[in-house]
């Protein structure tokens, strides 16, 4: 069976149906990364909109 890291605190984790917070090691750590992500401390790069009212030369249409 896979054994995985826990991604709040990197313990070791099987991989398994009987483990109901995978990739978690316990509802703590699960709680932990939900605050995060809840908190925004996580984010996604992406790159600015771009304004569907120029080309592609950045002129007026």
């Amino acid at each position: 069976m896979p054994v995985v890291n826990c991604p709040t605190c990197s313990a070791k984790v099987e991989w398994t149906e009987a483990n109901k917070y995978r990739p978690f090691c316990s509802n703590r750590c699960k709680q932990i990364d939900l605050g995060a992500w809840a908190e925004e401390k996580y984010t996604i790069p992406a790159a600015a909109p771009s304004d569907p009212l120029l080309d592609d030369e950045n002129q007026p249409q």
